[in-house]
């Protein structure tokens, strides 16, 4: 059996990688994935502990966060779209629909 330290420490590099692209990167459709990067770490923690520890209630709780994680990709996606009729660009530093 695979230790559950070698789970979180694929976790971590895996909400690393999310946290370093959604930071670094200025392309909507990059953002996004990597905030789905960061969900599917956290996701990976979780189920990491359920099984170490023998209870059900980590993995459903993975159910919800998959949930909402998927709604969020839904309405992320489009935003998206909406954005890119607008603009022909998916770059953020272009869209200043916030300022008056």
């Amino acid at each position: 059996m695979v230790p559950t330290s070698y789970y979180l420490i694929l976790s971590g590099i895996l909400f690393s990688c999310g946290v370093i692209g959604f930071l670094i990167k200025r392309n909507i459709i990059t953002i996004f994935m990597s905030i789905e990067l960061m969900l599917n770490g956290v996701n990976l923690s979780f189920v990491a502990f359920a099984a170490q520890w023998h209870h059900l209630s980590g993995q459903v709780f993975v159910f919800f966060v998959m949930v909402v994680a998927a709604a969020e990709a839904a309405v992320g996606l489009a935003i998206v779209i909406a954005l890119q009729r607008g603009k022909d660009t998916l770059d953020l530093d272009a869209f200043n629909l916030m300022k008056w």
